[in-house]
């Protein structure tokens, strides 16, 4: 049976009704149409599906969509604004911190979580803080990079 949810993402309200075991990954893909936030494990060790919750770095394929009732969720689709990128995602892009970009929407939200935790980061603190989310390309030392510049410019 389905169940009708209302959540809003990126500033803009969705209702729906869903099955209650879909997963908010998929949610946010197929049926609100944003494929910023990706699919890749679905077990959450990759992190390619990070988005922010009310504020908080979550991995969508760990939870259900209808358990997003009434939240606010921010992907990837959300930072930049008048066609202007954030602050990490400028940094992303100044630092070559992505390759393929699969990570790079995960690992853009990770970060925020983390210069919200932690304005000022030292390296290992970044590497703690993206420590759930992987890439398969970088290297990592270029994402490293993308944070500290992002946190010198004053976080997210």
């Amino acid at each position: 049976m389905k169940q009708k949810i209302t959540l809003t993402i990126n500033g803009k309200t969705y209702t729906d009704e869903v099955e209650p075991r879909l997963l908010l990954i998929h949610y946010l893909r197929e049926v609100a149409g944003l494929t910023g936030p990706h699919i890749g494990c679905e077990t959450s060790i990759c992190g390619a599906c990070t988005v922010m919750l009310d504020g908080m770095a979550v991995k969508s394929c760990t939870m259900f969509a209808v358990q997003a009732e009434g939240r606010a969720v921010l992907t990837i689709e959300g930072l930049a604004q008048n066609g202007n990128l954030d602050g990490l995602q400028q940094a992303f892009w100044n630092e070559h911190a992505l390759q393929c970009g699969f990570c790079t929407p995960g690992m853009i939200l990770a970060a925020r979580q983390l210069l919200a935790d932690h304005p000022n980061p030292t390296e290992q603190e970044i590497r703690h803080g993206l420590d759930g989310n992987l890439c398969r390309c970088t290297g990592y030392q270029h994402i490293v990079n993308a944070v500290k510049t992002a946190a010198k410019a004053g976080g997210a």
